[in-house]
């Protein structure tokens, strides 16, 4: 099982990114996947997830948007309005039972990691 996530980059305040997380070895459409993201020096945090459902941490509610494409085995994180704030490496995970899944250590499978970095 491989999960790969890619898409970030440096971007400016009020930019948009899309972060693209695909998955190898299993079906995504059985799993409920999560967007986390770690800042420097802080711990990592839940930014989304998807299962039949959606799930936003408060502080990316109304710019930021889940999504699935099942016959392309891929979660999308699509990020609008980016802030300083946002600026971290995100991370995707994907856990075995479809329902919420908040707690990182609820999930069994992790992409390596993309970076994103909002400048003001």
């Amino acid at each position: 099982v491989q999960l790969q996530a890619y898409g970030g980059g440096l971007v400016q305040a009020g930019d948009s990114l899309r972060l693209s997380c695909v998955a190898s070895g299993l079906t995504f459409s059985s799993y409920a996947v999560g967007w986390f993201r770690q800042a420097p020096g802080k711990e990592r945090t839940i930014v989304a997830a998807i299962w039949w459902g959606t799930y936003y941490a408060d502080s990316v509610k109304g710019r930021f948007t889940i999504s699935r494409d099942n016959s392309r085995n891929t979660v999308y994180l699509q990020m609008n309005s980016l802030k300083p704030e946002d600026t971290a490496v995100y991370y995707c995970a994907a856990a075995r039972s479809y329902e919420l899944r908040i707690k990182e250590n609820t999930y069994d499978y992790w992409g390596q990691g993309t970076q994103v970095t909002v400048s003001s």
